[in-house]
């Protein structure tokens, strides 16, 4: 390897360790230890090459101190050296026994999550902290504090002392937040670690409590009590049984062939785990025997973390099952023969895109080769080409939906391809619940447990069926599907009067493509109509301006299926708006300035409306803050949301409803 191979791969490695702490790895964990072992081996051949800023001489990955308080750790929160044989296992233990021939070992789980450290003093938690570069974290007490394996007041007081635990998400919580992601048309997380880093820094407590995050402790940092510091099992165990601590799953060993039965154990166990391994680590039980060994800048000293060598094994596609997800994504799946993997039995997994099969050549009969990521979720390698039998070709995907029939697209600069029907049974729950938001229709009152209720009873089979539930008054009240008589009343009325709203939050409702409530209204601004919205020609639509190609043919498409416009023509009939008013107030008192709006708003129903007025007054409005933001407009003046501190990094003028209203010519309302 010459100099220059070993300084672009030294900044690969760089690049992937912050994207991995950041909660957005890039290359599987298995890729990255293979990087990290060819940088170890070029800086032995080649030391004088290795640095300080070496990614084999530091932690993590710096601190991103615009998202939080930091902390400089009383303990470095460092890395356990990683080995990837048995026989480095044994080598380390007889190493150990060499020193002290008394040493006893714990083998324990190695949780996939992201190390915190928790501070205590007169019985009270006062602090949490993430592990950072290994020496300055950030503050994320607030969200510690509602994570329910976290003790933050304990039974007794055993004085200053600190512990240090991995925050990880369960396989089942990590389901549900992936599924409120897709329902939303958010972006998936890409696995449970990656969930729970971008949960635990939050700037939203409220939002760390609803998605779940659970919490092993895994070793006392510190203490004031000798006795918390004399053995690492009884230190454990004093956290378990007298503070009521959830500590890591341990084994005490006293030979190397318990050590490697309990590590094959562990192994064997991966696949019934609720939640992800990374591996085993075995640490000297001995706390003071540790001070014997020479730790680095990186590693901390008396561990070692065996890695375990991903499983793979060969089998036979027999078929690709096609299913639709909630926002229309076709989802291939590939079925094959039954294998075992890390304890269990697999037979399916996903193909992910056409871009996807076509790379890896996989058709039905191929062969392929099958593993387990983060040894739980089972993933295609590759195929194997000269298993190929004769005929077999590379599955495409189909150009029609199996479950409505309604054409299938592939989005510009997107690897997956929609179902484009609007209703398709597939994609209602995300339909219903994208029309009823405030973002649309603003219908108060449903929640998507009530959503899926109503289809389930066969009440909702499309967005016009909201308009037909007041036939069913009696029904829903008698079996209590909605609430008692007051709420059953209350809802349809909101459903009522939702007919009455201006027709660009109709558009905004129907879900089309890159189609959302502000540029449906600057769309109805242009046409006066949503018939002459659907009857417009791409040249048409892009005339408007802020309307791009892309917005202009994904509304085309949408208006050009036969079942999208008999749903049209059906909320015509049920009496919503399609002709806007005429706007005698717009003016362009507010041209070239771009608002943000955040929070609550006092003067108008809700944010929509007032973002109506802006935009009426020739304004503009965004979502995020940058530095062409005119203003954030936000009633909450001590607010320090991502929005106002952002505003007041840029310098950006933070100003309440009132003073906005007050700067208007005619004072808005």
């Amino acid at each position: 390897m010459t100099k220059s191979e070993y300084d672009d791969l030294a900044g690969r490695v760089r690049e992937y360790n912050e994207a991995y702490e950041n909660g957005e790895p890039v290359v599987t964990d298995r890729e990255y230890d293979e990087l990290m072992l060819a940088l170890k081996a070029a800086e032995r051949e080649h030391p004088e090459w290795r640095s300080a800023a070496s990614p084999t001489q530091t932690v993590g990955a710096p601190v991103r101190r615009q998202s939080g308080v930091t902390v400089e750790h009383d303990v470095p929160m460092l890395s356990i050296q990683d080995v990837f044989s048995k026989e480095e296992v044994i080598g380390w233990v007889r190493g150990v026994r060499e020193v002290h021939p008394d040493a006893l070992f714990s083998v324990e789980q190695k949780i996939d999550g992201l190390s915190m450290s928790i501070r205590y003093s007169g019985g009270k938690m006062i602090l949490a902290e993430t592990r950072g570069d290994g020496f300055i974290g950030e503050d994320v007490t607030a969200n510690a504090r509602v994570i329910p394996d976290i003790v933050e007041e304990l039974p007794e007081d055993p004085g200053d002392f600190e512990v240090r635990g991995e925050v990880y998400m369960t396989l089942r919580d990590f389901e549900n937040v992936n599924r409120e992601q897709e329902l939303y048309g958010r972006k998936l997380f890409a696995n449970p670690r990656n969930c729970a880093a971008g949960t635990l820094r939050q700037l939203d407590p409220e939002a760390t409590r609803r998605r779940g995050l659970s919490l092993f402790i895994f070793n006392v940092q510190r203490a004031s009590d000798g006795e918390l510091m004399r053995s690492h099992a009884e230190g454990l165990r004093f956290l378990r049984d007298r503070l009521g601590m959830r500590t890591v799953p341990s084994v005490l060993c006293r030979t190397e062939e318990e050590i490697i039965a309990e590590i094959d154990r562990i192994g064997e166990a991966r696949g019934e785990l609720g939640y992800d391994l990374d591996g085993a680590v075995v640490k000297i039980d001995q706390i003071a025997y540790r001070d014997d060994f020479p730790a680095g800048s990186k590693y901390s000293a008396g561990h070692i973390a065996y890695k375990y060598p991903p499983e793979e094994k060969e089998t036979v596609v027999r078929d690709i099952e096609i299913s639709i997800g909630m926002t229309g994504r076709v989802n291939p799946t590939a079925v094959f023969d039954p294998i075992r993997l890390c304890g269990t039995t697999v037979s399916r997994a996903t193909l992910h895109n056409q871009d996807f099969i076509d790379r890896l050549h996989i058709g039905i009969g191929d062969t392929v080769v099958v593993y387990k990521s983060g040894e739980i979720i089972p993933k295609i390698r590759c195929s194997v080409p000269e298993k190929r039998p004769a005929g077999v070709t590379d599955y495409r995907l189909p150009d029609r939906c199996p479950v409505c029939g309604a054409p299938i697209v592939r989005g510009a600069d997107e690897a997956d391809m929609r179902c484009t029907g609007s209703a398709c049974p597939a994609q209602l729950e995300r339909h219903l619940m994208n029309f009823v938001g405030r973002s649309a229709m603003d219908i108060k009152g449903f929640g998507s447990e009530l959503v899926r209720r109503l289809i389930a009873e066969g009440y909702l089979r499309d967005i016009g069926d909201l308009y037909t539930l007041k036939d069913h008054r009696d029904e829903l009240i008698e079996k209590g599907l909605i609430g008692r008589e007051k709420n059953t009343d209350k809802l349809l009325a909101a459903v009522e009067n939702s007919k009455d709203n201006d027709p660009s939050r109709l558009l905004a409702g129907l879900a089309v493509p890159n189609v959302g409530i502000t540029s449906a209204r600057t769309i109805l601004k242009a046409f006066g109509s949503l018939d002459r919205v659907a009857s417009a020609s791409v040249e048409e639509l892009t005339g408007v301006q802020d309307v791009g190609e892309i917005t202009a043919e994904s509304i085309r498409t949408y208006f050009d299926n036969e079942s999208n416009r008999e749903l049209l023509s059906r909320l015509r009939s049920f009496g919503l708006r399609m002709e806007s008013e005429k706007q005698e107030e717009s003016s362009d008192e507010l041209a070239g300035r771009t608002y943000v709006i955040t929070g609550d708003v006092v003067h108008f129903s809700n944010r929509g409306e007032l973002a109506a007025l802006i935009e009426s007054k020739g304004g503009k409005t965004a979502g995020s803050v940058s530095k062409k933001t005119y203003a954030l407009i936000s009633n909450d003046a001590a607010s320090v949301s991502g929005k106002a501190k952002k505003a007041r990094e840029l310098g950006i003028p933070v100003i309440t409803e009132d003073e906005f209203l007050a700067s208007l010519s005619n004072n808005g309302v």
